[in-house]
Formats: C-alpha cells, structure tokens, sequence
C-alpha cells in the first residue's frame, strides 16, 4: 500500500518534472500595468472620491479644466461613474450624482461602503462624510459622523474596523495644514451618524497636505505610515520626503528612513506582507513653474518607489507607464486600481490602470533535483530496511528498546525542532528580535523535571504510551480523553507542519503548495509505515546533521553576502537592535511579547512536551536502560541551545543582508519565506538542493514522529483494551494500518490549511500547542505533584482547559506564547480544586506521585536511585 501511494504521487509530479531546467532560475516580481475602459469624462478628474463596493469600482467628483485648459478655471463635478465587471469584462455606469460638487477629500472602502470624508470646492473646505453603496443599480448615500474639523487634501485608511484621517488642510490655503490624526470605529453600536470620531497624538513632524499613508505589517504588528506631503510656512513652501510610522496599540509615533525624494500627492498601498509601493507622485522639481512651460511640462516622475518596513529600506523597482497624482490607489480583487488623475499641472487623465502582481516562471535546476530527490528516496530506503526487523508491536513502537541513546537523543531535538523551527524562527528572528530565544533556553531547565520526574514513572511501568499512566494514576476515562487530545493535536501538528513549510518553500521552488504537502506526507507515510520507530529514529538523526548542516552553510553564505562581512553583520545586528532579548513590561496582550511572558509560556510548552507528549515520552522507552534514556535527554536538551543560536542568527543574518541587498527582497513573499527566498536566488548550484532538502528534513521529521506516535495511542490505549486482535501479529498489522490512516488523514488535512494570509507560521503552531498540549502537561503534573486529586478532577481540569483555551483564541487578544501557560495552570488549578471538594482518590498511589516513589523499579533490569 506504502509504495502504491509513492507511485501514485509519482504520476502526480510527472507534468511539473517535466519543466525541469538545467540551471535554476528565478524571475525577480514585476508590476503588469493593465488599461481598463477610460473614465467616462474625457477629460479625467484629480481628486475623486475612489473604492470598491459589491465588487464595483465607484468613482466619485474630482475636478479639472476645460479645454482650453491655459485659459479656463477650475471646476469642480459632482458626477459618480461606477466601473462593473462580469469575468473579463468591464464596463461603465452612471452611478448619479455626489450631495455636492467635491473633489480632494479622503477616502476608503469599508465593508458598510466606500467612506467619504472631507474635500472641497473652489471656496470652502467641508467637513461631510457619507457613505457610498452600490446595489447593482444605483448607488444610495448614507451619512456618517461628520468630520471634528473641515479637511481637504488629507489621506485615509482602513485598519480592522478603525478608519483613520491623517493630515489635509482645514481653509483652501496651504499653511493651515494639520498634523493631526483621528480615528472612527465602525463598529460601534447605532447608526453611522451617531458615530464617535476620536482625536490621536498628532504627529511628530511637520503639518502636511498631500501626505501619503498606507498601513502595513513592521514584523510585530500593523501599523499606519505617513510618507512625504507638503507644507506652507511663513509664505514659504516646504517640501517633505520624512517617514512616520503610528502605531494604532500603544498610540506612538516613530521616525522611519526618508524617502529617496519628495513625494506628495500620490498613492501609497501595501503589497505584500511588509512592502508599501508609491504608485504615483509629485516631486518639487518645476514647482512654480506650470504657467511658464505649460504644455512642454515635462509630467510628474514616474518612478515607482517601494518601502519594506522590515529592513526601513527603500528601493526604485521600476516605472510607470503614466504617473497620476492626486488620486486614490484602490484594492480590487487581487488588483490594484489607479483610477484618473493629474499627470502635469491642469491636464488630467481619463486612464484607469490595472496593477497585478507578475511573477516570471522559474526552475530550481536538475543538479538541485537530483540532490533533493536522491535525499528522500534515501529517507524511503531506511524504512524498506527496517522493515523485516519488526516482528511484535514492542520492536514498531520501541524498537525492541535496542536505540543507540544518541540516536534517541537526536530523535527527541529533530522532533522538537521540526521545519517550523527551520524557517519560523529565522523569520522570527528577521521581522523582530532574539526575545523568542529565550523560550528556547529554557528546555535545559525543563530537561531536569523530564529525567528525574516523567522519566522514572515511564520507565517504572514499562509504558508504551505515556498515557497508560494516566490511567494509573486517575482513570482509563482520563486516558482516553488525554489519547484523544494527543491524536488530535499532532493531526492538527501535522496538517500545519506540511501547509506552512510547503507554503515557505512555495518560493524557492517550482513546487505548489499542494505538491510540497503531498511529497512531504507520501514520503513519510511511506518509510514510517514500513520501519516503525526505528525508521522513524535514524531518519531523525539523519535529518539532524542535514539540518544542522543546511543552516550552517546558509549562516557563512549570509555573512559573506553582509557589507563588510562579519563585523558588518555585527554593526547592523547592533545598532537595528535585532539582538534584544528581553522586553520588559507586563502587558500580556502586546505583540511584542514582554519577557516573563516568554519565560513562562516557555517552561509550560516544554513541560507538557517532556512530560506529556506521547512522540517525545515514546523515545524514552526505546534505549536498553533508564540511565541511557536519560542521556538521550540531556542530549537533546543540550542541542537545542546552538542550534538556538544557529537559527536566530540566521534570522539576524537575514535581516542584515536583505538591508544591504534590499533590492533582492520580493515584495510578494510572506515573511515566513524570507529563508526560502535566500535560499532559491543566493545558494549555488546543487547547495540550494542540500538546503532545501534541510527544510524537507525538518517537516518530515515531525510528520513521521506524529504518525507513528499517534498510530501507537491508538494501538495500545483504544485496541488493545478493547481486545480488538486475537495475535500480535495482528497489532502489528493494525499499527501499520493506523500509521497509514494517520499519515493520509494529516496530509488530508495540510492540503485544506493552506493559507498565504498566516502572518507567521511559529505563532500558529505555538497556538494550537497551547490549545491541546498545555491541558497534558497539566494533566501530568496534577498527577504526580498531587496526592489528592482524582478521575472526577482531572477530567474537571481537562474540560475547562479546553474551554478557556478555545475562549481565549477566539475573544481575546492575549499573546499566543502565554497559551500553554493558561492551558496548563487552567487544567492543573481547577483539577486540584475539583478533587479537593470530592476527596482522595480511592486506588493506591504508590509509585505514581513524587511522593511515593519505590526504591526498585517493577521493570526487571532497572533499578532506582
């Protein structure tokens, strides 16, 4: 069965095998620039009201010149076109008319319609705001708060449910420019008119029209960004390039890197994960100067300028085919629309431009190929080989308990470090800081509860599972609700492990998504369903030195790549203060995680993974002796703390590089593929290959510990007290078909979790740990730190674990690393509480807490100090 699926993925790689290059090559992203139907007015206008409502684009007032424009005034109309698309085709309609003639407010697409706040006329600035919907037919306004003060010239975004207005000018005169920001809930109770605007800090920096603004990710969080504008002082004009960033959480205000140039009244948008792309702008060269070049007016720059909030780089990628200022950039599908506007003083445009992303094709390179493919069919061959060496269920789950401790060790760290490690904390590392390092230090600490705690009590009843006990201790209920939450846990584990790597990997090969997902769970069905654990075991440590390699390798590559090498590296780590290890405050809700947060979640995640996780607990009974297991623990434990640095440093390396080399960043990658991209356009020839195959081995690692850790929950808590075999061999065979059925179920359910929108895939996987995996670890020390609780209490502790943990997740804004911690205290207070109010357990306890441990084990050969 194992190798008729292998072929059967096989067949489904043959079409993609077939566009295999002999070098690889990978196209940079570009802009397409695509020219839907003109405005209707052929004049065009500067200043519309611009978004998208009920998948149609609305177009709203402006302003422009008749012809001749040298010898007529401004006017302003009030005129809304309203673009409608049926598949490929586009088409204009009358969308009526605006309350009044208005041109240069601010405005944003809302999901109650498209906001618009502000704008003039040629005497008086205004402070309306209303709302424009599309039904298809007609276009229906509906009013909004009005604005606190009258604003003309200013800029809007939407982020959440929060609309924000920054800067513009309250009188038709540049020098009554504002510096002020303010900010409108939508969801507030009651009707739009009723709404409460809310005054912010004003910004830092100078009053401003004709700002830019867009909103963006900056590694923690999104934040709002003000970019350049205009301002008038003493009769002067000042012309402005600064960077603000505002943080809508904390309410405060920091200075980014100036842009290259002046830029105002242009259109600023967020593509990507971290990029904000100016689509058009006005510089200050040939200020003043319209009337006297008129129509030799050269037209505005049409330079595009893109800024990554990461690195606080900028970069020129490109041109446009016409620069229209005063305008609005507008979201459409996975387009960006530039609809009308100014291209020189007084001559506007009626073009409406189409921005998608292009991606060229690419090849990842035979040479590549065969070091990838030639690692995984290797991985497939260790568990052919192991296959006629498991003749009883004791040697598929234990390996006959005959595993060098080394390789246990080995097994243990590549289990915990999985790819998410691989690529998720250089990430980490990159978009942030060392703050999550921390956690990982504190494996050590743990490593002392797992040897001289969980490690006796495994060991002294000879488990199999880490659950049977649980059922010593409270209850068979109590393990089998424990079995179930681990099953679950690692299908989730799974699905996450294959849909974030494949998604990370997306970029540095020609593989989809999908078919990264499927290579990863075939693979791994396929040598663990065969070899058992000992397959399993030596793949892990296999995967450990390819890993360790892989990441060593790219770390020199980096460095070298750094201007001024090492001590470059050194200086831009230092002064971007990307090795910071602590953030100190008490706000559990902050995205940037505060250090006792860090700490604490830590210590829960690594107790319930040392204590109570069936694929970590399952290596401690595969070595000969209990003294030989605990070596394998510190081991492991001991690893984690190079290869800590290993991978932050990578992510610092990283940062340092693509700061040097911001050119080389791809826009259109998420963060989590920051890694992968480095690895697919900076790594030689055949090298990429032995990296990528790194990140395989990282995912594989934990799919195939998950699938045989899970297949032995089901064997030995549900199958064998049912007496659901008559041999065996049957269990055998019964353990090979779980694993199977596990594996296709976990791959099942990678291939539906695939999703680009997941800011950081740590942040997901240490989620779903809290969730399942903090309930275990609270389970487990209620027991054995606890002579009073019972069946009734852990089950009590259990439930409501789940039901704080899910609450959490879904209605609260608490830090994703403080989950295990509440999962765990939740289960282990309430269980103890729960046993206080209904007594002490009625079975006898000896050798089952901390308190009442046997000097001789009841496993023969084994003996306790």
């Amino acid at each position: 069965m194992p190798f008729r699926l292998l072929q059967l993925g096989l067949l489904f790689f043959v079409p993609w095998l077939a566009c295999v290059g002999d070098s690889p090559c990978y196209g940079e992203t570009v802009l397409d620039w695509h020219k839907l139907p003109d405005l209707p007015n052929p004049l065009g206008v500067a200043g519309p009201f611009a978004g998208v409502n009920n998948d149609a684009l609305i177009v709203a007032g402006g302003a422009n010149f008749p012809r001749p424009i040298w010898e007529s005034n401004k006017q302003w109309v009030d005129t809304i076109y309203v673009l409608t698309k049926n598949g490929d085709r586009f088409q204009w309609q009358s969308g009526g008319k605006l309350p009044r003639p208005t041109a240069y407010g601010a405005t944003v697409s809302t999901s109650k319609g498209v906001l618009c706040l502000g704008g003039c006329d040629a005497e008086k600035v205004f402070e309306e705001a209303y709302f424009l919907t599309w039904d298809g037919k007609s276009i229906q306004t509906t009013p909004c708060a009005s604005l606190p003060e009258r604003v003309a010239y200013g800029q809007a975004v939407l982020l959440g449910s929060t609309v924000y207005l920054i800067g513009g000018q309250s009188a038709p005169e540049l020098s009554s420019a504002s510096d002020k920001i303010w900010s409108l809930d939508l969801s507030q109770p009651g009707e739009p008119k009723d709404f409460q605007w809310t005054e912010l800090p004003s910004l830092p920096g100078p009053t401003r029209a004709f700002p830019q603004v867009a909103v963006q990710h900056d590694g923690f969080r999104d934040a709002i960004y003000v970019i350049g504008g205009r301002r008038e002082e003493s009769g002067e004009t000042q012309f402005l390039k600064d960077v603000w960033q505002f943080i809508p959480e904390t309410k405060t205000w920091t200075r980014r890197k100036d842009a290259p140039r002046v830029i105002m009244a242009g259109e600023a948008i967020g593509i990507g994960q971290s990029h904000i792309f100016i689509l058009g702008g006005a510089d200050e060269s040939n200020w003043g100067k319209a009337d006297l070049l008129k129509d030799d007016h050269p037209e505005f720059p049409r330079e595009i300028f893109a800024y990554h909030t990461i690195t606080d780089t900028w970069t020129n990628p490109g041109a446009m085919p016409e620069n229209q200022v005063t305008t609005t950039a507008v979201r459409w599908g996975e387009s960006v629309i530039i609809p009308s506007g100014e291209i020189r003083p007084r001559v506007r445009s009626p073009h409406v431009w189409q921005v998608t992303a292009h991606k060229a094709d690419k090849s990842f390179g035979i040479v590549n190929y065969l070091v990838l493919f030639g690692y995984l069919l290797a991985m497939v061959g260790i568990g052919v080989y192991f296959t006629q060496k498991n003749k009883n269920t004791d040697d598929y789950f234990r390996g006959g308990k005959q595993i060098p401790w080394w390789a246990a060790g080995c097994s243990i760290f590549a289990t915990m470090l999985s790819s998410l490690t691989f690529t998720g904390l250089p990430s980490k590392a990159f978009a942030q800081d060392w703050v999550y390092a921390v956690g990982n230090f504190t494996i050590p600490l743990v490593a002392f509860l797992a040897v001289y705690v969980a490690l006796p009590f495994y060991r002294r009843i000879d488990a199999t599972s880490a659950y049977e006990y649980l059922e010593r201790r409270f209850g068979s209920l109590t393990r089998k609700l424990a079995s179930t939450s681990f099953i679950l846990f690692h299908l989730f584990r799974m699905a996450i492990v294959m849909s974030l790597t494949a998604l990370a990997l997306a970029v540095a090969t020609p593989l989809t998504p999908a078919q990264s997902v499927l290579l990863m769970g075939l693979l791994s069905i396929a040598y663990c369903t065969l070899g058992g654990i000992e397959a399993v075991i030596w793949t892990d440590t296999i995967q450990t030195f390819v890993l360790l390699g892989g990441a060593l390798l790219a770390l020199f590559l980096l460095v070298q790549g750094v201007d001024g090498g090492l001590s470059g590296f050194w200086d831009i780590a230092r002064s971007s203060n990307k090795l910071n290890i602590a953030n100190v405050h008490w706000d559990v809700t902050s995205a940037q995680a505060a250090f006792w947060v860090v700490v604490i979640g830590a210590i829960a995640q690594n107790i319930s993974s040392y204590t109570a996780d069936q694929a970590v607990v399952q290596r401690y009974v595969t070595t000969e002796t209990e003294q030989l297991a605990a070596r394998s623990i510190w081991m492991s434990a001991i690893l984690t703390i190079p290869a800590t640095l290993l991978f932050f440093g990578l992510g610092t390396a990283l940062f340092a590089f693509y700061q040097c080399n911001p050119g080389k960043l791809d826009p259109h990658i998420t963060t989590d593929q920051i890694f992968p991209l480095f690895i697919a356009r900076e790594i030689p020839l055949g090298l990429a290959g032995l990296i990528v195959a790194g990140v395989f081995a990282a995912a594989q690692s934990t799919v195939s510990t998950s699938m045989n850790s899970s297949a032995t929950t089901i064997v030995v808590d549900f199958l064998r007290p049912m007496a659901f075999c008559s041999s065996e061999r049957g269990y055998l065979i019964s353990a090979r078909v779980c694993t199977l059925l596990v594996g296709l179920a976990g791959t099942l359910l990678g291939l539906l979790f695939v999703d680009p929108e997941i800011r950081s895939l740590f942040d997901a996987f240490v989620k779903v740990l809290g969730i399942f995996m903090g309930i275990l670890g609270g389970l487990f020390l209620l027991g054995a730190f606890t002579r009073r609780s019972n069946q009734f209490g852990a089950i009590c502790g259990a439930c409501l674990g789940a039901v704080v943990m899910i609450a959490l997740w879904k209605f609260s804004r608490i830090h994703s690393y403080f989950f295990p911690a509440a999962g765990l205290g939740v289960c282990f207070l309430t269980g103890y509480l729960a046993s206080w109010l209904t007594g002490r357990p009625s079975q006898d306890l000896a050798g089952l807490t901390i308190y009442d441990v046997p000097l001789v084990s009841n496993n023969p050969g084994e003996t306790q100090s």
